[in-house]
């Protein structure tokens, strides 16, 4: 037997009162007696009444819940945000909904539809890396829910943006590549079609020319940047007559990957290849060699988002325009990259 949800009019017949004077009762209106609330909330405790949010919702054109889209919740970076995003919105009475796209466009649809369903107040999101088409999030915007966009975004969307100078960073690793005396720099790079993955792509080919570096197709590879693909990718570089003498990973993920694809060959890093991650995830700097890579910030990233969010609800504002809160970045140098000089 399926229990039965108790309801509002559940509560009325107990007490032999209206539904309208209980609804009344559990909203604390000043019309109905002390004594009657105090009734009305023993009998709803009794009854084990859960209220039903989303009636409330769409009674009062409000819910107090912001969805949060991620790609994924096991990357410190992506749990680190969520955090700060939850910190500073439970301050100001709001609870958040997570969800995970798992890279996925089809489920990061989904995550739409289900939280524009849910009637949340506003939605926090890091695209997928399949996504390409925006009309899932052109909807939201239809429906006057305001977007903040994270980490990957798209400009076309014309909405908030909270992320890091990307492009500069590639400049960034590739001249502390250099420094290191560096020749032949390799580029485990993210797909291009993602906004954030093709300013570091930009930033690594114009950082080349700026050396008068070689640029070889074979050097710059594009991938899903999981450990994985970071394996699969370095195998790759290594079997190129001419092999890379530093590689740049645009994620720890793919970092690590490639880390162990060279431990396994007995290919020493940074000594013979030096390498260098993207987000300073907590395991670069456990492991041996240590991974230098590039501190995103992510706290102030997820306060930055939520701050946004909250803007919009003050300004009470439907459109958006397209406002960019770029935070700039710190190249974190450990042992993976650090080549010995010889004197």
């Amino acid at each position: 037997m399926i229990k039965k949800k108790t309801t509002i009019k559940d509560i009325a017949n107990v007490l032999n009162i209206s539904p309208a004077a209980v609804s009344k009762a559990l909203h604390d209106d000043s019309r109905i007696s002390v004594k009657t609330k105090k009734a009305v909330r023993q009998v709803a405790k009794n009854l084990n009444y859960q209220p039903n949010h989303l009636a409330s919702a769409l009674r009062s054109g409000k819910s107090n819940l912001v969805g949060v889209i991620v790609p994924r919740t096991n990357s410190n970076f992506f749990s680190s945000v969520i955090q700060n995003i939850e910190e500073v919105l439970n301050k100001e009475g709001y609870n958040i909904i997570i969800t995970q796209s798992n890279e996925s466009y089809k489920k990061e649809c989904d995550s739409i539809d289900t939280l524009l369903y849910t009637q949340v107040d506003g939605i926090i999101a890091s695209m997928a890396n399949e996504t390409v088409n925006l009309s899932h999030f052109e909807k939201v915007k239809t429906k006057g829910i305001p977007l903040i966009l994270f980490d990957r975004g798209e400009n076309d969307l014309n909405v908030d943006y909270v992320g890091i100078d990307d492009y500069n960073s590639s400049h960034l690793i590739v001249e502390h590549l250099v420094k290191q005396g560096c020749k032949r720099i390799a580029h485990i790079g993210g797909y291009k079609h993602t906004r954030i993955y093709n300013n570091r792509i930009r930033g690594y080919i114009d950082a080349l020319k700026k050396h008068n570096l070689p640029l070889d197709d074979e050097l710059l590879l594009e991938g899903n940047l999981t450990i994985k693909d970071g394996k699969a990718k370095m195998l790759q570089l290594l079997s190129l007559k001419n092999r890379p003498d530093a590689v740049y990973a645009a994620s720890d993920y793919a970092a690590l990957g490639a880390q162990r694809v060279l431990k396994e060959n007995n290919i020493k890093v940074p000594d013979d290849v030096a390498l260098v991650g993207f987000s300073n995830e907590p395991f670069t700097s456990m492991v041996t060699p240590s991974i230098t890579s590039i501190e995103q910030h992510s706290e102030a990233i997820g306060k930055k988002a939520a701050n946004a969010f909250l803007e919009h609800v003050k300004k009470n504002v439907v459109t958006q325009t397209l406002t960019k809160h770029i935070l700039d970045v710190e190249l974190m140098i450990r042992n993976s990259s650090q080549k010995i000089k010889s004197h």
